[in-house]
């Protein structure tokens, strides 16, 4: 592709208030530009902001240019908003969705040892970061919980293979016995490919230990600004104490 058409790339890019697909960015031509030229181009132009405080990042919605995370200490001066801060417990539940999806609000509190408050619950939701996406065959039909793609675009993740891989086997066994979703790190795979394991025997109690590894060394604490600031006092009792 000639210099001119990745220049309208780059510029569309910039401009834009919402990620781009391919699909979108093929849209800015009139003569026939294959997705493969499209492709080439976003490479090259990814190499050419390497050096530069903004770099193009393909995430789960399309392709985007944002700040590097070393401006950040720089841009927050601009701003006297706090960056929002999250609760241990709104932390944990996001992680354990994020891993074991889809998985339902009575699952997570087996896994974390201490019941799950309404307002945790909306906070993700209202984030947009968790949903539910349909109700497991059991009594009452429990709402199953999964992440959505704002999640993986406010983490600069393209899908859900993107997020750490877990070093600890121990959670995935809780997991499995449980009998929740253990996600298989297939490339193609995108935030709804999950696999369930529907004959795994349901256990009453997990340590909390497999939880703190969970959560302490697998999740990258989120910051967006926006996001409503979160105390302690803002949760209800029964997350202290189950």
């Amino acid at each position: 592709m000639d210099d001119h058409n990745k220049r309208v790339i780059e510029t569309a890019l910039l401009c834009a208030q919402e990620p781009l697909t391919v699909a979108d960015l093929s849209r800015l031509f009139i003569e026939d530009i294959t997705t493969a030229d499209i492709d080439e181009a976003l490479v090259e132009l990814q190499r050419a902001w390497d050096d530069k405080g903004m770099e193009l990042v393909h995430i789960a919605t399309g392709w985007r240019f944002q700040s590097r995370l070393s401006m950040r200490e720089y841009l927050d001066r601009l701003t006297l908003e706090k960056p929002p801060k999250y609760s241990r417990a709104v932390m944990e539940t996001l992680a354990i969705i994020a891993y074991r999806q889809p998985v339902t609000r009575g699952e997570i509190e087996e896994i974390r040892g201490v019941a799950v408050s309404s307002n945790v619950m909306k906070q993700l939701e209202d984030r947009g970061w968790v949903e539910v996406i349909g109700h497991k065959e059991t009594v009452g039909r429990p709402g199953l919980y999964a992440t959505t793609k704002q999640f993986l675009d406010d983490l600069s993740l393209t899908n859900l293979q993107s997020l750490p891989m877990l070093e600890d086997a121990a959670p995935m066994a809780a997991a499995a016995q449980l009998g929740q979703a253990v996600m298989e790190f297939d490339p193609s795979a995108t935030v709804e490919t999950v696999v369930i394991d529907a004959d795994a025997q349901e256990v009453s109690e997990i340590e909390e230990e497999t939880t703190e590894v969970t959560v302490e060394e697998t999740i990258i604490e989120v910051s967006v600004q926006g996001a409503e600031e979160v105390t302690p006092e803002s949760e209800d009792n029964p997350d202290e104490t189950k």
